[in-house]
């Protein structure tokens, strides 16, 4: 199987997992009812995730993943911030939050094993950010300033996404991150230099 393929089914399952864990609870749904919802074998689910709160994952780091290839591609000379807006990535480009991310989201509120995968998902992000962060400053991604960046940009990142689920918890349809994201990166921007200025 192709490493696409393969993302498309772990997408799947992630989809169907928030699906019975909106219907039924985290606790109230098996591995077997979300390998029976994809007609797949149970063995088969396994191989693809150690846990059944572990098979939402792929929803939770596809914006993250898309900040990330995002400030990768920024130029040396342009401060962070000010490629993100020339390049819309507030915009049309930016990932929204549906439905399921959404709720999904909204969950990890009230079930610690789904918390604990978002808070993962961003302990792993925030050291991709810390190694983006210093390719641009001549740092290294252990520094202590360069990990205090990474962290305030992940945790903007974080709260952005908590905050739009909750802004439109009952309502239908795609929630427009993007905008907010741009909000908190601006405020979270003080304590970022590397967002601010051009990399040395």
């Amino acid at each position: 199987m192709t490493e696409r393929r393969k993302e498309v089914v772990r997408t799947e399952i992630a989809r169907a997992a928030v699906r019975l864990f909106t219907e039924r609870g985290v606790s109230g749904t098996t591995g077997d009812d979300i390998a029976r919802e994809l007609g797949i074998s149970t063995r088969t689910l396994w191989r693809y995730f150690p846990t059944k709160e572990s098979c939402v994952r792929p929803l939770l780091t596809t914006g993250l993943d898309f900040m990330a290839a995002r400030l990768r591609a920024c130029p040396p000379d342009t401060p962070l911030l000010e490629y993100l807006e020339r390049e819309q990535a507030f915009e049309e480009g930016a990932p929204d939050l549906g439905e399921p991310v959404a709720d999904l989201i909204r969950m990890t509120h009230t079930e610690p094993a789904l918390m604990a995968v978002w808070l993962e998902v961003h302990h792993a992000a925030e050291s991709v950010f810390a190694e983006i962060i210093a390719a641009r400053t001549g740092g290294s991604a252990d520094d202590l300033s360069v990990r205090v960046q990474a962290a305030v940009l992940n945790t903007a990142l974080r709260l952005a996404s908590e905050e739009m689920a909750r802004a439109t918890a009952g309502g239908p349809g795609a929630a427009p991150v993007g905008p907010l994201v741009r909000s908190v990166l601006a405020t979270a921007a003080r304590g970022l230099p590397a967002f601010t200025a051009a990399a040395s």
